[in-house]
């Protein structure tokens, strides 16, 4: 696969946010200029093969699929259930890395979703037998036709694995998936850990918060790992969260909550 020539930014750089994160980027061998790439240009990113994979995972040491999709097994099977018969909605699922790490397992049914169509293209071209369909779609603005196609799948599990907080998908397209996991099913995702805090009071911290103090889902594994490396080599830890759905959560949820979409 095609490798990149890529510098990080000075040191500074590293006070934006994650969100605003960027590197530079030279293609062409026999030229020394550069482009600036944020992290999130993830359709630029995606229409590079193998330049995803580079900068997050041999730069920067991601583990975050293969962390969450081990608990997220380890949890199923210690209650009692055969991890193999999920059927699993990869939300935020990008060129499919936690999707690849989930057919690993041998999952039954296995769905990819995301906003832009890149993605779903990169999946296709880097991965294409892993996912048994992919949905390009926005959540947030699902017709009545694409909901009764994603029902028919009867999802019993979600995964979203380095795509929560950032704005990337909004609170509503969080609830709209989790909506399509039956009760009884399960869900695995992971958040900066600052997301916990009370401090913060962006939407999606507010509505985890309130999801886990909530009735509708349970709580069997919470735990703080290092997600990756910064620019600068230091650790940025998230916590994966390995929930059961106890019940559906009602529609106005975020309104009576008050909480931004």
């Amino acid at each position: 696969m095609k490798r990149y020539r890529i510098k990080f930014p000075p040191s500074d750089a590293n006070e934006l946010g994650q969100d605003q994160a960027f590197f530079y980027l030279n293609e062409d061998p026999a030229s020394e200029d550069f482009i600036k790439l944020r992290f999130h240009d993830y359709a630029e990113i995606y229409n590079r093969p193998g330049l995803y994979e580079q900068i997050f995972y041999d730069r920067l040491r991601c583990s975050s699929p293969k962390v969450v999709g081990e608990l997220l097994r380890q949890t199923v099977e210690w209650n009692g259930e055969q991890f193999s018969e999920r059927r699993v909605l990869d939300l935020g699922a990008g060129n499919g890395i936690m999707g690849e790490t989930l057919k690993g397992y041998g999952v039954a049914r296995l769905v990819g979703a995301d906003i832009i169509p890149e993605a779903r293209n990169a999946a296709w071209r880097d991965r294409p037998f892993v996912y048994d369909d992919y949905i390009v779609a926005d959540f947030t603005n699902l017709d009545d036709k694409k909901t009764e196609e994603i029902n028919e799948w009867s999802f019993d599990c979600l995964t979203c694995v380095a795509a929560l907080g950032f704005g990337d998908i909004p609170t509503r397209a969080f609830l709209q998936a989790l909506d399509f996991v039956k009760v009884g099913g399960w869900a695995a995702f992971n958040i900066k850990d600052t997301f916990l805090d009370n401090s913060d009071k962006s939407g999606f911290s507010r509505l985890i918060r309130e999801l886990i103090f909530s009735e509708y889902l349970d709580i069997h594994l919470l735990q703080r790992y290092r997600h990756r490396l910064s620019m600068d080599g230091y650790p940025l830890f998230y916590y994966a969260m390995i929930v059961g759905k106890s019940a559906d959560i009602p529609k106005d949820f975020l309104r009576t909550h008050e909480i931004d979409v």
